[in-house]
């Protein structure tokens, strides 16, 4: 049924959660695999030791915050692999979901950052409102 899903992921109990149905739904599909996509904040810094300082600390934070999800794959015999992107999560997962041209996009209803939620709107509603495929939004 489905050949590729994305599984936007944040280390989150949602996110989690999201992985778990992402792993049911491609357990039932033989041929599907899923795309962990994690998507950091840019920092402002602009020095290239900083820029490398910095995405080595972004690959400690996905490796920290994404292990739990990995193994559920893993475990399940799933093919995964794992996307890091910086930016603003919302726009990010759609764009690369667009281009893609995913099944299926599986996410959490809320994320680390709740206030952000709240001021400037929620992840999940950015990538339902401007993605091409169907999305599952799990609480």
């Amino acid at each position: 049924m489905y050949s590729h899903i994305i599984l936007a992921a944040d280390g989150s109990e949602h996110s989690y959660r999201a992985a778990e149905h992402a792993a049911a739904i491609a357990g039932a599909s033989p041929s599907c695999t899923v795309t962990i996509v994690f998507v950091s904040r840019p920092d402002e810094s602009k020095g290239a030791a900083l820029q490398q300082e910095r995405m080595n600390a972004v690959q400690w934070e996905r490796r920290d915050k994404l292990t739990r999800h990995e193994c559920l794959f893993t475990g399940k015999g799933i093919p995964y692999s794992v996307l890091v992107r910086e930016g603003d999560p919302g726009p990010a997962i759609v764009k690369y979901a667009n281009a893609q041209k995913a099944d299926l996009i599986i996410l959490g209803s809320r994320g680390l950052n709740h206030l952000q939620e709240f001021v400037l709107g929620s992840v999940s509603h950015k990538v339902m409102k401007r993605v091409n495929c169907p999305v599952m939004i799990v609480k």
